[in-house]
């Protein structure tokens, strides 16, 4: 992510976005509304939504290649539809664009990234949350991954790379030290051995280690990666009375049948 300070405080009363709105109506299965947010407070304070890959979608740019940057700019797009929750779903440049392979609705928008190198993107292994269009969902270590795509095993219809991975196969990051006194605000993804997927944001500033232990020991999750932290950690819960304002990258949201419409 680009560094804190380059992050402005959007107004929502300048959120608004003009032009067409996308008709999200047929990207989702409204049958099933099981997605829920909650806040816990073992063994820390975070806040927690768990839903199925079926109402999942990627967020990034809008009907004229722009990047929507904030929650408000998402709901604004939706046409029959409501946004349940969404959180920032990785890291990305200066310009907003993702760093690692995104894919949205079946088009690729960034190739896999496995190179080399600084910040916690490159603290390998780092990993790829992706869904097909059948509804399988899983997290995956990018090299691992990559020789799936390259032998044309799987077909994501949705992609967010990001890193480090937190729980590989039911352990914790090799790299995480128990004893790391470096902490702060932290978002990720898991999905866990119930087949739920469970996005994840911490309410208050965590090690890397306890924020892994939470999703291997707490919630059941065999496999799970940061999505980013610091301040570009955000959350949009209604059901949560929370709305964070922020500029973002790709945007993670799990949306349903708007009956208001």
């Amino acid at each position: 992510m680009p560094r804190a300070s380059f992050f402005p405080i959007v107004a929502l009363s300048a959120a608004l976005l003009g032009g067409c709105k996308q008709d999200l109506s047929q990207m989702v299965d409204f049958d099933d509304d099981s997605a829920t947010c909650v806040n816990q407070f073992e063994p820390f304070a975070f806040s927690i939504c768990t839903t199925s890959a079926d109402k999942l979608q990627l967020f990034w740019q809008d009907e004229q290649k722009k990047p929507l940057l904030t929650f408000d700019k998402v709901i604004h797009q939706l046409t029959g539809a409501k946004l349940d929750f969404a959180m920032n779903a990785g890291m990305y440049d200066d310009e907003f664009a993702p760093i690692g392979y995104t894919v949205i609705q079946g088009r690729e928008i960034h190739s896999l990234n496995t190179n080399e190198g600084g910040g916690n993107f490159h603290l390998l292994p780092n990993g790829v949350l992706w869904w097909d269009k059948s509804g399988h969902i899983a997290i995956e270590e990018s090299r691992a991954l990559g020789e799936k795509l390259k032998n044309q095993q799987i077909t994501p219809w949705f992609a967010t790379q990001s890193g480090p991975m937190l729980v590989i196969n039911n352990q914790i990051h090799p790299k995480f030290n128990p004893k790391s006194t470096s902490k702060k605000p932290r978002n990720g993804a898991g999905v866990c051995s119930d087949g739920s997927i469970k996005l994840v944001i911490s309410d208050e500033p965590v090690t890397f280690y306890d924020f892994a232990s939470l999703f291997k020991d707490h919630l059941g999750c065999p496999n799970a990666l940061f999505l980013d932290g610091g301040v570009a950690s955000a959350l949009y819960s209604p059901e949560l009375e929370r709305h964070d304002q922020q500029d973002m990258g790709v945007m993670i949201g799990a949306v349903s049948k708007d009956n208001d419409n």
